[in-house]
């Protein structure tokens, strides 16, 4: 059965809150955290009723806690195709994990070494590493991008590359003009140098199945609320590099990966909420995966063909929402915009119409509840970059939109 948004729309309770004039929105701000599923509401409810306790107890409800702990962390490690639950690291948010990784990196490395950014990625996989460059004298070398369709300078890459370089950090699909950047050849490219390739998976990981034994990183990141889970940050790692790389911790914390990297008591009714996102996932997989189903099927196969079967929506969605930007007079839409090179990008669209501001049409879109964002969305580099000092307006579909509501905002931004 094919995907369709209409027929898991009712699964999501914000979706069908009016605002005060009656009228339901229409969430378009999904790059920045998306609605959750009335699961992943009643599983954070459920923790605090049957399992709220702390970690390592012997009575029921500590026990709970952690035996629910290890299945988060399995399903998280599935949903990763990660070896095993012990490289699921998992925390506040993915800006928080990014710089604690950038700092435990930064001690083994040497004044000289050298760090490779891109002009395309979001700031938190930019800043932490600027930062450490600065404290420890490491140079921090720039990969470029191709202004015509927003795409990754590979002969820039290519350029920056040297026997000093030690960290390679780049984004996945990017946050602000959506382009899916070819990772496993970046990582194959990082490792022939002798250096390590990060990964910010955070846009991709709502929109394409993830699979870090394919890429060959050595590290991804990803955040839940972007995919329709509770705010939490997910960093996978080599195994050997979480259980040999310096961190900063309490003493009587565990030394093991992946809890050594885990400071604090986490919000461990926010680790239940994201169980429940991931089966929700793999419910999308049963129900309407594509065709050769079978019983007994793993949980990372059913995860992969839910991603599948949501993507094949998304692309149709966002092929109608491009022609129809371009179809309107003084519209600019950033990034690649050839129907045929949708696989390409996830559906997260930056658009500028001639005469008036990012903000200005974000306001109005606001006033008739289509919510959308405006600014740079800590994309700083690509909107310089760009020449877009004031940003852009982004527009971001997930599984719950429908083709009706990318009409309505065609519609609106027609007449403005």
């Amino acid at each position: 059965m094919a995907f369709h948004a209409e027929q898991i729309r009712p699964r999501f309770p914000s979706l069908h809150q009016p605002a005060d004039d009656g009228t339901l929105p229409i969430f378009l701000d999904n790059p920045a955290g998306t609605q959750v599923p009335r699961a992943v509401m009643r599983a954070v409810t459920d923790y605090y009723m049957t399992m709220n306790a702390n970690s390592g107890g012997v009575f029921a409800t500590s026990r709970r806690n952690d035996e629910m702990a290890r299945r988060a962390r399995e399903r998280m490690a599935d949903f990763l195709n990660a070896s095993g639950a012990s490289e699921i690291v998992i925390g506040p948010n993915m800006t928080t994990l990014s710089f604690s990784l950038s700092r435990s990196i930064a001690q083994t490395l040497a004044p000289g070494d050298e760090i490779v950014l891109t002009r395309m990625d979001h700031d938190a996989n930019i800043a932490p590493w600027v930062r450490v460059a600065g404290d420890k004298g490491l140079k921090v070398r720039w990969v470029d991008i191709r202004q015509a369709d927003c795409t990754l300078d590979m002969d820039s890459l290519e350029a920056a590359l040297s026997e000093r370089t030690r960290v390679v950090a780049t984004v996945h699909a990017s946050n602000a003009v959506g382009t899916i950047n070819p990772v496993q050849q970046i990582a194959g490219m990082a490792h022939a140098v002798g250096a390590l390739h990060i990964v910010d998976a955070v846009q991709s990981a709502p929109h394409v199945p993830l699979d870090v034994a394919e890429i060959g990183c050595d590290f991804l990141l990803c955040s839940s609320y972007k995919f329709y889970g509770p705010h939490l940050g997910i960093m996978w790692g080599r195994q050997a590099l979480l259980d040999s790389l310096p961190v900063s911790k309490v003493r009587p914390a565990k030394d093991a990966a992946p809890y050594r990297w885990e400071n604090g008591t986490p919000s461990y009714e926010t680790w239940n909420g994201l169980l429940a996102c991931l089966e929700h996932w793999e419910n999308i997989g049963q129900e309407f995966g594509d065709a050769g189903l079978r019983g007994g099927e793993s949980r990372r196969r059913r995860l992969k063909r839910g991603m599948r079967a949501v993507n094949a929506y998304e692309q149709k969605l966002v092929g109608a929402l491009i022609d129809g930007l371009l179809a309107i007079p003084g519209v600019e839409v950033a990034g690649i915009t050839d129907g045929a090179r949708l696989a390409q990008r996830v559906p997260t669209v930056a658009m500028v119409k001639e005469g008036h501001a990012p903000d200005e049409i974000a306001r109005y879109l606001a006033r008739n509840h289509i919510y959308v964002w405006s600014g740079h969305y800590y994309a700083v580099e690509i909107m310089e970059r760009i020449n877009k000092p004031r940003g852009m307006v982004r527009i971001g579909i997930g599984q719950y939109n429908t083709l009706d509501e990318i009409n309505k905002l065609l519609n609106l931004l027609d007449q403005l």
